[in-house]
């Protein structure tokens, strides 16, 4: 068993995170069961209190370094009005829960909306405002 408390399990038929196969698996890699409802709400506020794209960034490279979860962020496919036209997801792996798959884009989206500098970073990344307001 793991070294560490682990999230506790999910009420029967409201979660699809197969942790309870998860555990039963010897070689499965229990580091995402770190993430339980405690810790679930630090990483909530850290991530609404990021203000810079660096910081975010640097939060999508540790969660995948430390939990093995892959979150992305990307413009939608078509025009980005409001943080909703975004792309943002976690995505599925055994032992991430239903709820914390949309917690984490739901506070990602209050990051962007509370800071507006990180959204228009982001669309200039993908060259979608063609180099407006960047720096020369």
């Amino acid at each position: 068993m793991a070294d560490f408390e682990i999230r506790k399990e999910c009420p029967p038929q409201l979660c699809d995170c197969a942790r309870e196969r998860l555990l039963a698996d010897a070689q499965a890699d229990l580091a995402i069961l770190r993430l339980n409802l405690t810790e679930e709400k630090r990483l909530l506020a850290h991530i609404e209190s990021i203000s810079t794209l660096e910081g975010l960034r640097k939060l999508e490279k540790n969660l995948q370094k430390n939990l093995g979860v892959v979150l992305r962020i990307a413009p939608g496919g078509g025009e980005v009005r409001t943080m909703r036209g975004f792309q943002i997801q976690l995505l599925e792996q055994p032992g991430l829960c239903r709820k914390t798959r949309a917690a984490i884009p739901a506070a990602v989206r209050r990051c962007l909306a509370a800071h507006p500098e990180i959204a228009f970073a982001i669309l200039n990344e993908n060259d979608l405002l063609g180099g407006i307001g960047a720096l020369p």
